[in-house]
């Protein structure tokens, strides 16, 4: 004895209606998708020194601390190496949260030796009040022996 075709379709459409309903109910749990900004710079290092790309204090908008940053490299560079390290520094006199004491994540480039023209790399920062902000970072590398900011260049913080 065959079933009636016209009675099996009601029962096929219903896991599809269900996994539809499931999907819809997950996107609404799951909220508005956070905006997250990029940041586009050149920076200029001379060959066969080490500069420094990036530094983050773990101090929140209102100047508390927080936790230490999080840096994640999404694009390495291709014709150098990065370099992260941790430390304390007193923030600069006209930073937003002026002579604070503040721990500090920091990522330094190394160009491969011999190494001048263009590299890049992209990394994404999770600040201390957990914002993400993505950095793409357009780096040359000059035979020049001077950086445009000695105070970048070299290992330390």
């Amino acid at each position: 004895m065959d079933l009636p075709t016209s009675a099996a379709k009601p029962t096929a459409t219903l896991p599809a209606a269900l996994a539809t309903a499931v999907a819809v109910s997950w996107l609404c749990l799951a909220g508005p998708a956070l905006a997250q900004t990029t940041v586009t710079r050149s920076e200029t290092v001379p060959a066969g020194k080490q500069a420094r790309l990036v530094i983050v204090p773990n101090l929140k908008k209102d100047c508390s601390l927080g936790p230490m940053p999080e840096i994640k490299v999404v694009t390495p560079p291709t014709s150098g190496s990065l370099i992260t390290k941790a430390g304390k520094l007193k923030t600069p006199a006209k930073y937003r949260c002026p002579n604070k004491d503040a721990e500090v994540q920091a990522i330094f480039y190394q160009p491969n030796s011999g190494y001048t023209g263009s590299d890049g790399v992209v990394v994404e920062i999770k600040n201390a009040d957990g914002e993400v902000e993505k950095r793409d970072i357009r780096i040359t590398v000059d035979k020049g022996d001077k950086a445009k900011d000695e105070k970048k260049s070299g290992t330390d913080l």
